[in-house]
């Protein structure tokens, strides 16, 4: 029975090795486990069922023409990210991107770049956000 597709939010692990695969482009299971066996303690056939239910779910493509299989997600950071945070809003800001700007500025010092990033934002006519 197929999962939900990749309008499925990905857990906390499936964002980990989201990010894993977004660094290097690509990967096979292996260099997904060897990225996440240095941060944390997990086994190999973990990350590999853990990746085969993404695939299920649509968050991951896998090319089986190559030996080993690589993997790519169907999605960018940015896309996800987005997706993840319109969610949030949604969730527990009752749809207000703006408190959940102000709750997140106040949760610890901004740098001058991230300063200058949100200034330009907020500096774009509507139409173009």
């Amino acid at each position: 029975m197929p999962r939900k597709s990749a309008q499925a939010k990905p857990t906390d692990t499936e964002c980990t090795i989201l990010s894993a695969i977004w660094a290097r482009g690509s990967a096979t299971v292996r260099e997904v486990f060897e990225d996440l066996s240095s941060q944390r303690e997990i086994g190999y056939t973990t990350v590999l069922k853990f990746m085969q239910i993404m695939t299920e779910k649509e968050l991951l493509t896998r090319d089986t023409s190559v030996r080993p299989q690589v993997y790519s997600t169907t999605q960018s950071e940015q896309q996800t990210q987005k997706r993840l945070v319109r969610d949030l809003v949604d969730r527990a800001f009752a749809g207000s991107p703006g408190n959940l700007a102000l709750q997140a500025l106040s949760l610890a010092k901004v740098s001058p770049a991230e300063l200058k990033q949100i200034r330009s934002l907020l500096n774009q006519p509507e139409d173009h956000k």
